[in-house]
C-alpha cells in the first residue's frame, strides 16, 4: 500500500497552525501561572476550579489542572472518538506541562505585585488573548470546552449558558472560600474574560468592505486582482441625477491592502465614490471556510 505524502503547502500550513496554537498556549499560561494562581481569582474554567481545589486540598493549582484535563481528554476521547480534535488534546497538554513546569522553574508563595487590580488585567489579558488566537484558528486549550463538545453530542443543553452557569458557580465559590475582596475580583475577571477574547476575535479578522462607484472599472478591478492577490465583483448601475452609466465594484481586503486600494483609486479615478465599512465575519474563498 503506498502512501501519499503532504504537499509542501500543506506541511507549511500545519507547521504555520501548530507555532501558533504553542505560543498563544504558552501566552495563556504565563498569564495564568503568574498572575491568576498566586492571587487566587477562580474566573473560568479548570483553571478556576484548579484555584478552589488547591485551597481545599493539598494539592497545588498547576497539578489539579493537569489532573482535571488529563480526566477530561479521556473522557473527549471516550465519548467522542479517534476523531476528537487533535489540536485541543495538544494544546490542553501544552498548557498542562507548561503550568506544571512553571511551578518547578519559579514556584510562588505571593503574588508578583501589591496591586490586584493590575495583576487582574494581566490574568485576563494575557489568557483571553491566547484563548482567542486559539479560536480564531479552530482550536482550544480544552478544559470546560470538553464538556461543551460531549453535551452538544449527546444532549440538547444550551452550551453557551451550561459554561456560563459553571463558570458562574466557580466563580461564586470564591466567595465562601477566599475573603471578599478576591471575590469582588474574580467576578469582574468573569465578566471581562468574554469581552476580551470577543474584541480580539474581531481585531485578528477586521477586514475593509468596499463599494467602488466609478466609470471605469477595469483599471481598478486589475489592481484588485494582480497587484492585491484578491478577486471582486462589478455590478452595471446608474447615476440617479446624472443618469449616466456607472459601475459598482464589491470586494473585501485586509486593512493594510484597503490603504493601498485607496490611494490606488485616488490616482486613477478621483472622482470615485467609495464606501468603507469595517467587517470581520467573511465566509469564503481567502478568507473563512463555511
Amino acid at each position: 500500500m503506498k502512501f501519499a505524502l503532504p504537499s509542501q503547502e500543506t506541511v507549511l500550513k500545519a507547521a504555520k497552525e501548530y507555532t501558533l496554537i504553542t505560543l498563544s498556549t504558552l501566552l495563556m499560561a504565563v498569564g495564568i501561572y503568574f498572575f491568576k494562581f498566586p492571587n487566587n481569582f477562580t474566573f473560568g474554567g479548570v483553571t478556576g476550579l484548579a484555584v478552589v481545589v488547591s485551597q481545599v486540598m493539598p494539592i497545588s493549582p498547576s497539578t489539579v489542572n493537569f489532573i482535571v484535563n488529563l480526566v477530561l481528554l479521556l473522557l473527549g476521547f471516550l465519548f467522542l472518538g479517534k476523531g476528537f480534535g487533535v489540536r485541543t488534546v495538544y494544546s490542553s497538554m501544552l498548557l498542562s506541562v507548561a503550568l506544571s513546569g512553571m511551578e518547578y522553574l519559579w514556584p510562588l508563595d505571593k503574588p508578583l505585585t501589591d496591586d490586584p487590580l493590575l495583576e487582574l488585567i494581566f490574568a485576563i489579558v494575557l489568557p483571553g488573548l491566547g484563548s482567542a488566537i486559539l479560536f480564531n484558528i479552530g482550536a482550544s486549550s480544552g478544559g470546560t470546552d470538553v464538556v461543551a463538545m460531549i453535551l452538544k453530542k449527546f444532549t440538547s443543553v444550551n452550551i453557551g449558558n451550561a459554561l456560563l452557569l459553571s463558570d458562574l458557580l466557580i466563580t461564586l465559590s470564591a466567595f465562601f472560600i477566599f475573603d471578599i475582596k478576591t471575590f469582588l475580583f474574580s467576578m469582574l475577571g468573569l465578566f471581562s474574560k468574554s469581552l476580551v477574547i470577543d474584541n480580539v476575535i474581531e481585531s485578528i479578522n477586521l477586514c475593509k468592505y468596499f463599494n467602488v462607484v466609478c466609470s471605469s472599472p477595469e483599471p481598478i478591478c486589475d489592481y484588485i486582482v494582480h497587484k492585491l492577490g484578491r478577486s471582486a465583483t462589478v455590478c452595471e448601475a446608474e447615476g440617479a441625477f446624472s443618469h449616466d452609466k456607472k459601475y459598482i465594484i464589491f470586494t473585501v481586503l485586509k486593512r493594510y491592502q484597503a490603504v493601498q486600494l485607496r490611494q490606488y483609486i485616488k490616482q486613477v479615478e478621483p472622482g470615485a465614490f467609495i464606501l468603507i465599512s469595517n467587517t470581520s465575519e467573511i465566509i469564503g474563498k481567502g478568507f473563512h471556510s463555511v
